[in-house]
This record gives C-alpha cells, structure tokens and sequence, in this order.
C-alpha cells in the first residue's frame, strides 16, 4: 500500500490514481469476471475487491490496520455471491465498488480547495460508472425541466449554449440530446444560479435568462410568446424613444 508521502496530490494526480484503479475494476468485472466470481467463495472469510493504481485487481482481505490507511472496499461481498442471481451480484459489487473508487479519491483530495474539487469530480462524471459499464446502461444525459413531476418544459428561442432553437417548442422526457453546460448561468434578475427544478426563461434580445417568477412570465404564458424581451430591454427600448 502506498505511504502517504507518495499519495496524489494534485487534481490531475488523483485523476490519474483514480482511472487505474477502476481499469483493474472493469477488468475483474468484465474480461476477468470468471475468476472474480470463482474467487470469491462464500466459504472464505470477509473478503474485498481492489483496485490497484498498476490498474490490476485484487480479492484479498480487508486491511489490519485500524483506522486503515485508505477508506477500504465494501467487506464480505463473497458472502451474498450464491444468494442472488449473478449478475445482480456482480451489479452490487460494482456500486460498491463506484462508491469505493469515489471515497478514495476524495480522500486524497482532502486539500483541494472547492473549484478543484469540482473539477475533479468533473472529469470523474465524464467516465461511465462501474455500474453503467456492467449493466450495459448508458450515462443519462441532464436535462431541464419544469419541475419533477412534469413531462414538460418550455425551451426559449435560444438556448443556453447560445444555438439557436425554436422558440416555445416542447420537450418531452426522450427530448435529451442536447449537452447544454448550464450550470454556470445565473437570473439577470436576482442572480441566483440554474436550478433543473425552476421554469427559466431567455430573452431574444441581450440573451440574458431569468428565472420565470422573477420576470413574471409562467410555462403557460410563454408559450403564447413568440419572441420574449426582458424587462430591461424594454426598458432601454422606451429610453430610446
């Protein structure tokens, strides 16, 4: 195990430490599953799955230090192996085993300060979890919507990436092909940051977005609205005249 004094310290560091880990992970789920599965024998005392920054895996036992170097692995996954189906034991070891890859590098990173840690996690999002990979399941793209029990939501003439599109236009649930990065976009109005849950609203004009109930402008209005002009667009307008 690696003495603290080598740990990753940097963003990139810890990226690095946190890929080959998970490639020993995806091998032992995946290209290496049959000894996986036969190595982890109920018989055996609690066992763990690591993954090694040299991007091997491992079935061994827990650490014998306590408190352990590292935040250890789920204990005693062999023990549920014959009791389910074995796939949906292999899909429980891989979450497990998510959470591990997630709490170790963050562990390290104990120094970063907020925007690195962001950063960190960023890149970390980018890679399909270990759950998506054995499930087949691809990442779910992000979306906006109305509020959490609509199917709705209403997309103004542009959106946030500043493409244009069709304003008033309805998207339903499957609508999630657009990979708009707003989580940086604050209300021209009360400057509060994106929220998924809140109705936002752009103007045609300066391109600005608001939050709905700060400009007054409802789902159910906006879309009777052909081109929407903010308030102090309209105010500037009057000026000029």
């Amino acid at each position: 195990m690696a003495s603290i004094s080598s740990s990753p310290r940097t963003v990139e560091e810890i990226f690095k430490d946190y890929t080959a880990r998970r490639a020993g992970l995806v091998r032992a789920l995946t290209f290496d599953v049959d000894n996986f599965y036969s190595q982890c024998d109920p018989e055996k005392e609690n066992l763990c799955l690591y993954g090694h920054p040299n991007e091997l895996w491992e079935v061994t036992l827990p650490a014998e230090e306590v408190p352990p170097e590292l935040p250890e692995p789920a204990l005693g996954i062999n023990f549920a192996r014959d009791g389910m189906q074995r796939k949906d034991w292999l899909s429980l070891v891989a979450v497990h085993s998510d959470c591990w890859l997630l709490s170790v590098s963050f562990y390290f990173g104990a120094r970063l300060n907020r925007n690195e840690r962001k950063r960190l996690f960023s890149m970390i999002n980018d890679l399909p979890s270990l759950f998506e990979v054995v499930t087949g399941r691809k990442p779910v793209k992000d979306k906006p919507s109305v509020d959490s029990g609509s199917k709705l939501v209403f997309a103004s003439q542009r959106s946030l990436d500043g493409q244009a599109k069709n304003n008033s236009k309805l998207m339903d649930e499957n609508y999630g092909d657009e990979e708009d990065e707003h989580g940086e976009t604050i209300c021209g109005t009360c400057g509060g940051t994106y929220n998924s849950d809140e109705f936002w609203i752009g103007c045609d004009i300066c391109e600005r977005w608001y939050h709905g109930k700060c400009v007054k402008i409802t789902p159910a209005k906006a879309e009777s609205i052909k081109h929407y002009k903010c308030p102090s667009c309209c105010t500037k307008k009057g000026r000029q005249q």
